[in-house]
């Protein structure tokens, strides 16, 4: 349907965002990470339009909701937490709840390898004295280990990220100890969609724009192609006009694909928009 009826125009954090939502069936239990703004509006653009059953296992104040919050930043807590119906402990939702209610869940690799073992914690061989130190594993050790629908997200797909060995392993993919759950399934970044047929992670539709050439070289392992890889079906009007009026119209989900001075311009504008500064 949404090749029939593309949208006339968009950003890539739409589309992104579009292409979480369509990963997301009616029904499903989404766990939702703290600062991912790109999967919230992912998950409730599919509650909006497919899936008007799914609910959420929020980060914010590990809530259970059913109705999603507007996307935002100096309100979110206030907004999740006043929607959740009930709350528990993070070591709760982590290491009994989630195990066992089995949601689906996108993480935000900082390093990731062709087996999806991912790495949040920090990059360098020197733990205590690293090049860069990343947010932390957080309950990603706990949930890893024994989930079976585990997504990912990369807004800005790089050698950087995809690598031959990742750092460190805080997020454990399709690798011989594991002795439960599954690997990682799907993997959205700016430059296409990829599976892991076989454990090993494949292209298998390319963003507008994009040649299979340039995945390659922004990625550092080799790479195989589904034999029917594709163009990713583009956002429907009303998919782009739900992000743009309803779900997200400050564009919080934009932070995730800007860097440096543009990404420091967005988040004041934001926080602007939501009156919080003078």
């Amino acid at each position: 349907m949404a090749a029939l009826h593309p949208a006339a125009d968009y950003t890539l954090d739409e589309l992104i965002a579009v292409c979480i939502s369509r990963q997301v069936h009616d029904g499903d239990l989404l766990a939702q990470g703290m600062a991912t703004p790109l999967v919230a509006a992912g998950y409730i653009l599919a509650q909006r339009t497919h899936a008007p059953n799914a609910c959420f296992a929020s980060a914010i104040g590990q809530g259970f909701v059913l109705e999603a919050a507007p996307v935002g930043i100096a309100r979110a807590e206030a907004l999740w937490l006043g929607k959740a119906l009930a709350h528990a402990s993070f070591v709760s939702l982590a290491a009994d709840l989630l195990p066992t209610l089995a949601p689906k869940e996108f993480f935000r690799p900082g390093q990731v390898d062709a087996a999806g073992n991912f790495n949040n914690l920090a990059i360098g061989q020197n733990y205590a004295a690293p090049r860069l130190r990343l947010p932390g594993a957080a309950g990603i050790p706990d949930v890893s280990t024994h989930a079976t629908q585990m997504y990912m997200y990369v807004p800005r797909h790089s050698r950087a990220v995809f690598v031959p060995r990742v750092d460190y392993v805080s997020g454990l993919g399709h690798s011989p100890a594991r002795t439960q759950g599954n690997g990682p399934c799907y993997l959205i970044s700016d430059l296409g969609q990829f599976d892991w047929a076989g454990g090993r992670m494949r292209l298998t539709s390319l963003h507008p724009g994009a040649t299979i050439e340039r995945v390659r070289a922004k990625t550092g392992f080799e790479l195989d192609a589904a034999p029917d890889l594709h163009e990713t079906p583009p956002p429907t009007p009303d998919e782009i006009r739900l992000l743009r009026e309803e779900i997200d119209p400050l564009a919080v989900r934009r932070l995730e694909t800007l860097a440096g001075a543009a990404r420091r311009d967005h988040l004041r504008a934001i926080l602007a928009a939501e009156g919080v500064l003078d």
